[in-house]
């Protein structure tokens, strides 16, 4: 019963065997695939998925990448998109300063917009936060502030979205902030790299943060775990990040599979 909480399954790596990866998602186990949109347009195309594969459920954001595609229709089109019953968040939405794509005062506009949308419709965000480099936590920190802010917004209006609202997802920040997400009942999701030899502070924050504030995730066609590292990636190795935090955290299988699955229900409500 393994749940892949972020994968790009409408990227265009997928076109020649989509079903096919789907069925050997269903044949690994996996039992809910989550989508995320970063333009309208893919917002739309992770729809279709989700009304075609009954696996697939979608999320529907502009990534910080493709902030210089947000115009002034941009938040009602998402809002229409949102009421689809199969959509379960807001995302991919956040910072990222590690490619000089769109300015850092555009992202935060349209990040913020996006967080005003998720508390108006009382969806789960997904947030995408990339550092300039590893010894810069700039993005990761930023983003914290920012949803710090929103989350007391939610608090002080008693939004049941407060106790559940969202995932920093594919975490790649330092312990600290892990806890600081943490403390905002925000959950982190785990990638590919914790599988990777080098990712040492990685292996720090699943070891020390408690599997109840973990998902697992692939970014798949990104970030292929060991032992695909180099290939495409795809919803079925999932279970090799899950092995992994098992591994970590000295804990069966099992258990790990269990809680991720427990835990995304408890944000996604699917």
């Amino acid at each position: 019963m393994l749940t892949d909480t972020h994968c790009h399954l409408d990227f265009d790596n997928f076109d020649n065997e989509r079903t096919e990866v789907i069925d050997r998602a269903r044949s690994a186990g996996v039992v809910r695939i989550l989508n995320p949109g970063i333009n309208v347009l893919t917002s739309e195309n992770a729809l279709k998925l989700a009304q075609q594969y009954p696996e697939v459920y979608a999320a529907v954001g502009v990534h910080p990448n493709e902030a210089d595609s947000w115009d002034e229709e941009t938040v009602n089109r998402l809002r229409i998109l949102a009421a689809q019953p199969n959509v379960v968040a807001i995302g991919e939405i956040g910072l990222d300063y590690y490619r000089d794509r769109t300015p850092p005062e555009q992202q935060l506009k349209i990040f913020k917009s996006q967080l005003g949308l998720a508390a108006e419709l009382g969806l789960p965000v997904v947030i995408h936060t990339r550092n300039s480099s590893s010894a810069d936590q700039k993005a990761t920190s930023d983003a914290i502030k920012i949803l710090t802010i929103w989350i007391e917004k939610l608090n002080d209006s008693n939004s049941e979205l407060a106790t559940c609202p969202g995932v920093l997802h594919s975490f790649s920040g330092d312990l600290i902030s892990a806890q600081n997400a943490i403390s905002l009942n925000l959950c982190l999701g785990i990638t590919g790299p914790v599988t990777f030899k080098n990712s040492d502070e990685l292996y720090r924050v699943v070891g020390s943060v408690p599997l109840e504030n973990l998902l697992i995730e692939t970014d798949a066609p990104f970030l292929t775990p060991h032992p695909f590292r180099g290939n495409r990636n795809e919803p079925a190795y999932v279970k090799y990040i899950a092995e992994k935090i098992a591994e970590i955290q000295e804990l069966s299988y099992d258990v790990v599979v269990e809680t991720s699955q427990i835990n995304s229900e408890r944000i996604f409500r699917w």
